[in-house]
Order: structure tokens, then C-alpha cells, then sequence
């Protein structure tokens, strides 16, 4: 009986994580940045390791909880908390993007509160933080 190696179980779960994000988000993508960009980044993801697999979730866990927080401390988007946001949101973002750019970081925060299934999972925690990473993005990126 073939047993599955544990790098042959991360390179299919990697496999399963891209065909969702197909199914949810693939058109919009794809129209909004291109087919080359699209597949450029899914093959970001697929060449990751365990490691840098782990950091980016660990990455997202960590964005989540300070927008949380700063959201319901009443903090200002445009002040030195949102400037940490961003940052963290950047590095994430660079994981998987080809090359970084302020426009398209933008273009990708504004999303988030156009598109609900983005906005729901911001604001799964408190509400406001979806609002709140845009207005960080917006106010930051091309500094």
C-alpha cells in the first residue's frame, strides 16, 4: 500500500489551497491583474516551503489580530498602528506577488471592502477592520 509522504501531502494541499482560491476569487483576479500575474502567484505558492508556507499564515493570524485590535481601540489608519499594519500586510502580500507595487496594494485594499466575501472575513471579529486595512494601504503604500 502507498503511503503518502508528508512533502507529497504539502504540495497537495498547496494544489487544493490554489484550486479554492480559483473557484472563490479566480475571475476577479484575472480580470483585474491578468492571467500572467495570476499564475505567476500560484506558482509563487507552490514553490514554497514548509517554513515560508508557515511564516505567511503565521503573518495572517498576526495582521488579523492587530487589526482587531486597533479597530477596537478607535485607532487611526493613518497613524503609526496603521503604518505597522501595512507593513505586515506588505510582507504578506510579497509572499506570493511577483514583484510589489503600491498601485496594485492599493487596488487589492479596495477590494476588500467591495467584495464581501473580503470584507466578512476581515471583519469576522470585529467589524471595521476590512474598512480599517484599506485606509491603512491607502494612506501608506508609495510613501
Amino acid at each position: 500500500e502507498y503511503e503518502m509522504s508528508d512533502r507529497e501531502k504539502f504540495e497537495a494541499f498547496k494544489e487544493e489551497k490554489i484550486r479554492e482560491n480559483e473557484k472563490k476569487y479566480g475571475k476577479e483576479m484575472r480580470e483585474k491583474y491578468g492571467d500572467d500575474e495570476v499564475t505567476a502567484a500560484n506558482q509563487k505558492l507552490l514553490d514554497m516551503s514548509r517554513e515560508e508556507w508557515t511564516r505567511a499564515e503565521e503573518l495572517e493570524k498576526e495582521i488579523l489580530e492587530k487589526l482587531k485590535q486597533a479597530v477596537l481601540r478607535g485607532e487611526d489608519p493613518a497613524g503609526e498602528c496603521g503604518k505597522e499594519i501595512y507593513g505586515l500586510h506588505r510582507k504578506w502580500l510579497s509572499m506570493t506577488w511577483k514583484q510589489y507595487s503600491a498601485e496594485a496594494h492599493k487596488g487589492v485594499a479596495n477590494m476588500y471592502t467591495a467584495d464581501e466575501r473580503f470584507t466578512a472575513y476581515y471583519d469576522r471579529e470585529a467589524p471595521g477592520c476590512a474598512e480599517f486595512l484599506k485606509q491603512a494601504v491607502c494612506s501608506w503604500a508609495g510613501r
